[in-house]
This record gives C-alpha cells, sequence and structure tokens, in this order.
C-alpha cells in the first residue's frame, strides 16, 4: 500500500515503511484518515469442541473464528485449546495484552477438569506433581486433585502454570492413561462459571482495571458494562477494526 502510494502522513504521500510517526501524526490511506486504536478490551468464550483456534485450517476444519458473532471485533485469542477440548478460551483486540498473558511469567494458574479412562490411585498422579520429562521435553509440577470415580473414568481438577502444547493429555498418556475430556474452567482470575458453550461474554473494564493494570475509560460508543452476546449459527468472524 505504501510502495502503490496509498499512504499519507500529515498530508504527504509516504513511499517507503522506514518512518516513525507518534500519536498526534494524521495517516491516512486512499486520503481517508484512520482512526487510533481502540482501549484493550477482552472476552471471554466458551470454545465448543470440535473447532481449532486458528484463523485458518489446512485440512478445511472449523475454527473458532467460523462461529464467533459478527458484532465482535477483530479478535485474537489468548494461547490456544486443541481441537477436542473445551471450555474457557480468553479473546482480545490488543496484540500487546495477548503476548502479555501467554507469557510463563505472568504466573497465572489455569485450571482444567480433565477425565481420564482407568481407575488411578493418588500414587499414580504422584509424577504429575513433582513435573516429569517425556520425549526430552520438561513439564512444569503441576497442581493435581483426583475428585472422583464415575464407572470406568475418573475425573480430576489440573493447575498449571505454561501452556506447551498438549501438555495435560501427553502427561496423562505418559502415566499410561487418556483423556478422554478436558475442560479449562479458569484462566488466572478470570472463570467460566456458568457461561454457554459457544457464548461470548465481553469483561468490564473496571475488572481490567483491577486485573491487569488497564485503563477503564471506554470510548464513547464502547459499552462500560459486560454484556454475553448469543451465538448466531451462520455468523462470521467481525470485520476488523481501523488502526494505526
Amino acid at each position: 500500500m505504501i510502495e502503490a502510494g496509498r499512504v499519507s502522513v500529515n498530508g504527504k504521500i509516504i513511499l517507503s515503511p522506514a518512518i516513525n510517526v507518534i500519536d498526534k501524526d494524521r495517516i491516512a490511506v486512499d486520503g481517508a484518515e484512520i482512526s487510533k486504536p481502540e482501549p484493550a478490551r477482552m472476552w471471554l468464550y466458551h470454545k465448543p469442541p470440535g473447532l481449532v483456534t486458528t484463523t485458518r485450517d489446512e485440512k478445511g476444519r472449523a475454527t473458532i473464528f467460523d462461529r464467533l458473532p459478527p458484532e465482535l471485533p477483530r479478535v485474537m485469542s489468548v494461547g490456544r485449546l486443541d481441537l477436542n477440548s473445551e471450555g474457557l478460551l480468553l479473546l482480545t483486540n490488543d496484540g500487546a495484552l495477548k503476548r502479555q498473558l501467554e507469557l510463563p511469567s505472568t504466573g497465572w494458574l489455569r485450571k482444567y477438569r480433565v477425565r481420564i479412562k482407568g481407575n488411578p490411585a493418588e500414587d499414580d498422579l504422584t509424577p504429575l506433581r513433582r513435573g516429569l520429562t517425556i520425549e526430552g521435553e520438561r513439564f512444569r509440577a503441576m497442581a493435581v486433585s483426583l475428585d472422583r470415580q464415575q464407572g470406568a473414568n475418573a475425573w480430576l481438577t489440573i493447575g498449571l502454570r505454561e501452556g506447551k502444547n498438549r501438555e495435560i493429555r501427553r502427561a496423562i498418556e505418559a502415566l499410561g492413561f487418556v483423556v478422554n475430556r478436558l475442560i479449562r474452567v479458569s484462566y488466572g482470575p478470570f472463570q467460566l462459571g456458568t457461561l454457554k458453550p459457544g457464548a461470548v461474554e465481553e469483561v468490564k473494564p473496571r475488572v481490567l482495571r483491577d486485573q491487569l493494570g488497564l485503563s477503564d475509560k471506554p470510548k464513547p460508543d464502547q459499552p462500560a458494562a459486560s454484556r454475553q452476546i448469543t451465538r448466531n449459527k451462520r455468523s462470521g468472524p467481525g470485520k476488523p477494526p481501523r488502526r494505526r
């Protein structure tokens, strides 16, 4: 777009991206001035199983972005849940916030309800609590409780502070069991609660301020209270916001 002469800064067409801009600079594309970035916002999403957490899938499978309400702005997921996993997924319109929350150094505990096939004893779960190495990859110690036995399956609650690829499933398989259901119920202070599968709920600006230190001053057209959005079965991803 810059090489085509479509972008101007303060009324002057630029032909190279090697230019610094500040907040007061006026940037336009095709003569239309672009708006400033929106304040950081966050949504809680109850991901159903059977969806991939990518914008596109090389195998043609449905993604979460195919199912999000059309009124959402362009959003990114904070971390991922694999195809068969379900539960709480955080969405945000802010790339810096996404990266911050994905860092292991953030230290937020992520809790999962995990159903495994078999009848494990407490001693079987000790390696998870101590940490284990699988194929040369070290997994940190997890917080694990054996909740109940339900027929041929057992329910566990597992908490971890990092999100390696298929970490819980791989760790359970290393113990000789198989995960047949995995539900994320919380991510740091954010809870799945009673949010129904496929539903999206915006986090109140006050909560973002308290938990993340973000500004709670919304734009005039931004709602100050959280609202739950019911999924439209035929909806697609929202339009991307205009930003610098």
